[in-house]
């Protein structure tokens, strides 16, 4: 082990931890303390941020009134919770920090569903709000996620996932009866905030909100609407999904999720995709597509829309184009050579800049299909942006990394957390399988070896050397790396050594299943574990499945998603190596 190992080790083991040091209280200093969250660093000021981003995160924790218990709110200029981010996709990360308060925001909406069904689209101290359904990602991969990642706790149980099981079909039913007035199966937006969206130019000339403030009724004379939606039509394609994940986890069939799975799916196809362009728009009410190429085509692929010959499509042609949606600091809004392409930060990031809530997403598009070099990749500036900066905030510009509107924003606090664990810490995972026809597997942990040890330019010295450390299926690990190498431990003792660019998936008691390369390049190294070895050369997105026994590991099968790098020429030009 190096000097520089061998020290931030000394400092991570040394230290208050967060709970003390930064003085949280309430749910998330419980859950910290829970599972003896830590982190360290020598240089740089990542550990600073660190520490600042759990700070900021228990400011986004707290009740709506006096009597409840603590949720997690939006941030930002918003006061209250939201079903597309903080009722979702951030509680589902949230989760690994403070579950309680995650298991409280995600029960919070069903807690508040009308009795027709409807889920609001915001939850505040003033109430919930029923006037648009503010979709983004679906409640119920978020439910059974939470779910599969605490399911040894007290909660959640089996009573609470059926409760939420209930609501979520009751919700299926109010969207089929209210939001398919054109009978063509696919989900249609009456306005803006349906799919969350400020100031968007796929929007222009739409209302922010639903006539009368009822999510069941548009403006009569707004002469586009109602659109068929694709980002809505994937989102609900998605939760009637995982809805037949939740019932087989019940006891119930996933069979008639199966039938409505595949309605959505079609419609989705039919009506708002192009084959010619390879991506997905809106159809208005005179049967015109919106072509404006927005952030829906990250959202659609986010809920597990298409194989992987349109994803890799997707990729190529798109998002990690520079010309398309690729920038510097991440995928923008509108695409870059849009005209109607704002990226001004300071304005909302609906115009074009990189919204942090749209990064919380990236990854349930990227490691889904394999393609977590690219994520990687792409999330690298960013980071280092965050680090250097002093806010939170809801966007960032894509030219410069200057932080832009918005401040205390619980998905870019989120998002840094969650970056941290997934490209060089300990990320605990549901094992729920990319096909639903199979069944969801063991709870696993990942350990990733991409360390911020190279800076990022204009942003300030980079880490020599970082550690983490985190109690999962009760075990205590602690992981360090540097520029070259990465080293855990497990309940005190040497369990892993692996080379930097990779990423080393274990089993719940911290096994090793699978080794896949994280690096933009290939790394040949060994894995060490147990005291035996492996020798591997891993290219880019290439995923090893292993047998680890006492007597001699193996290679069970080798699979490669290939590997998108930045491409600069027109859409449709660029070639997966």
């Amino acid at each position: 082990m190096t000097a520089a190992l061998a020290a931030v080790l000394e400092s991570l083991r040394s230290s208050a931890g967060p709970v003390r040091r930064s003085g949280l209280t309430g749910s998330l200093a419980e859950g910290l303390d829970s599972a003896a969250v830590n982190f360290a660093a020598i240089g740089g000021r990542v550990e600073r941020r660190w520490f600042e981003a759990l700070s900021q995160l228990q400011r986004c924790i707290r009740p709506l009134d006096s009597a409840g218990p603590e949720v997690l709110l939006e941030g930002g200029s918003h006061a209250g919770a939201l079903l597309e981010s903080t009722g979702t996709v951030s509680a589902e990360v949230l989760t690994r920090f403070s579950p309680k308060a995650a298991h409280e925001t995600l029960s919070l909406f069903v807690d508040n569903q009308r009795s027709d069904g409807l889920l609001p689209g915001e939850v505040s101290a003033e109430g919930p709000r029923y006037t648009q359904l503010l979709l983004g990602s679906p409640l119920a991969r978020s439910v059974l996620n939470h779910y599969r990642l605490n399911r040894d706790s007290a909660t959640p149980d089996d009573d609470w996932l059926g409760t939420m099981y209930r609501a979520m079909s009751r919700y299926d039913a109010w969207i089929s009866q209210h939001r398919n007035t054109r009978g063509t199966g696919a989900v249609e937006a009456f306005c803006a905030f349906d799919a969350g969206y400020d100031l968007s130019p796929r929007f222009w000339f739409v209302p922010e909100q639903c006539a009368n403030g009822d999510a069941s009724q548009y403006d009569s004379e707004t002469p586009t609407l109602p659109y068929l939606s694709p980002d809505l039509t994937a989102n609900i394609a998605c939760q009637r999904e995982y809805l037949g994940r939740i019932a087989r986890q019940i006891g119930q069939s996933h069979i008639p999720w199966v039938g409505k799975w595949s309605d959505s799916i079609d419609a989705l196809f039919e009506h708002c995709f192009s084959p010619e362009d390879d991506f997905f728009y809106d159809l208005d009410v005179t049967g015109t597509a919106v072509r404006v190429q927005s952030d829906v085509l990250l959202r659609v692929v986010a809920c597990e829309v298409g194989d992987e010959e349109l994803f890799d499509t997707v990729v190529e042609r798109y998002l990690m184009n520079t010309s398309k949606f690729l920038a510097h600091y991440g995928f923008t809004s509108i695409a870059l050579d849009d005209p109607r392409c704002d990226a001004d930060s300071k304005r909302h990031p609906g115009m074009a800049a990189v919204s942090l809530l749209s990064l919380l997403r990236a990854p349930q598009a990227f490691e889904h299909r394999g393609r977590t070099a690219e994520l990687a990749l792409t999330a690298r500036p960013v980071f280092a942006a965050l680090t250097a900066a002093e806010e939170f905030p809801q966007s960032v510009d894509p030219f410069s990394g200057e932080v832009g509107s918005g401040a205390v924003y619980s998905p870019s606090v989120l998002w840094y957390l969650d970056a941290l664990e997934r490209y060089f810490g300990i990320l605990p995972v549901s094992g729920t399988k990319r096909s639903w026809a199979e069944e969801d597997g063991e709870p696993g942990i990942w350990f990733t070896g991409l360390a911020p040890t190279r800076s990022g330019a204009g942003h300030g010295k980079a880490a020599e050397a970082i550690a983490y450390a985190r109690t999962t299926h009760g075990r205590h690990y602690e992981l360090a790396a540097d520029d070259e190498q990465v080293v855990t431990f497990q309940n005190g003792s040497e369990h892993l050594k692996f080379p930097r660019g990779w990423r080393v998936e274990t089993d719940a008691e911290g096994v090793p299943v699978a080794a896949v390369g994280v690096s933009p390049g290939a790394v040949s190294g060994h894995l060490h574990h147990r005291g035996k070895h492996l020798g591997l050369t891993l290219q880019p997105n290439e995923r090893v499945e292993l047998q680890w026994t006492a007597q001699t590991p193996s290679i069970v099968s080798r699979w490669r998603a290939g590997f998108t790098p930045p491409q600069t020429g027109p859409a449709g030009t660029a070639e997966k190596i």
